[in-house]
């Protein structure tokens, strides 16, 4: 027997519609930043206009579906639908904030604290002895770690770069230097018990985290109270990767871990868009 990709003579595709849960204002904003981007570098014309590719992106971050078979259904190649998707998401990230200008925001505005978390983006899991570091003990699969920061509401702020998901939270916030550009923007952090040691300032502590109980120390009561008061008032950042996790891409990441990064950041621009719009 052989393979082939040729279809049967009684055979045709088949194409269904399927409904993308966006905003005619998240759409609009792809299809003209695609339209400067091609006025920018002088293109005369693409396959399709900006406008359908501004909907067949967002469908292929958000459904994840197969490019094979959005290109199919819209009569084009496959390597041109994922040129457009890399386009895309390289102009998105492109205007994902960067941390000390965000921080400084938040401060112009009358914040006093944000929100800080670590969050592991699942990946396939790959051959070799290089993908051994991408594997958490924590949550037993192998993926990606990011570290968000979000204000009091559960709004993304910024998202760090992809690293390994065997990476610790303050491993991860050294790298970033997260205490150094809270105390440049004079606010604060609260925190879980991963980012406990973090900062070692007794007096005037920058990242606030919960009391820790072990077999020799128990909580008190007033322990106790102080660690259900920060659980509420970080309970909106779990809201904030939730909003970031119904792009259905990041169930289960297929795209090169080197790409991860820019892709993150886009859909953080892309989150923002629909919550704020």
């Amino acid at each position: 027997m052989t393979n082939t990709k040729e279809r049967a003579e009684d055979t045709c595709s088949l194409v269904y519609r399927c409904r993308l849960p966006l905003s005619t204002h998240t759409v609009s904003h792809l299809a003209d930043l695609l339209r400067r981007h091609l006025k920018a570098i002088r293109s005369r014309w693409r396959l399709l206009p900006p406008g359908k590719i501004a909907v067949i992106v967002p469908a292929v971050l958000r459904h994840d579906q197969r490019l094979a078979d959005m290109a199919d259904g819209n009569h084009v190649s496959e390597s041109t639908v994922r040129r457009w998707r890399d386009e895309l998401i390289g102009l998105l990230a492109a205007q994902a904030p960067r941390l000390d200008r965000v921080l400084k925001k938040v401060a112009r505005q009358g914040g006093e604290v944000v929100l800080i978390d670590g969050t592991l983006i699942r990946t396939q899991r790959r051959t070799g002895k290089a993908d051994r570091r991408n594997y958490s003990g924590k949550h037993r699969s192998h993926g990606l770690h990011f570290l968000a920061l979000t204000d009091q509401n559960g709004r993304l702020l910024w998202i760090s770069a992809a690293r390994p998901g065997r990476t610790h939270d303050n491993t991860a916030a050294r790298h970033d230097h997260i205490l150094v550009h809270l105390r440049a923007a004079g606010l604060g952090a609260l925190a879980d018990l991963g980012f406990r040691g973090l900062d070692n300032d007794i007096l005037d502590p920058v990242i606030v985290t919960g009391f820790h109980a072990s077999r020799t120390h128990k909580l008190t009561p007033g322990q106790k109270e102080a660690n259900r008061v920060l659980a509420v008032g970080r309970a909106p950042v779990e809201h904030g990767f939730a909003h970031l996790k119904n792009w259905r891409i990041l169930t289960k990441l297929r795209t090169d871990p080197a790409r991860a990064t820019r892709l993150l950041r886009a859909l953080l621009v892309l989150t923002n868009l629909e919550i704020n719009r």
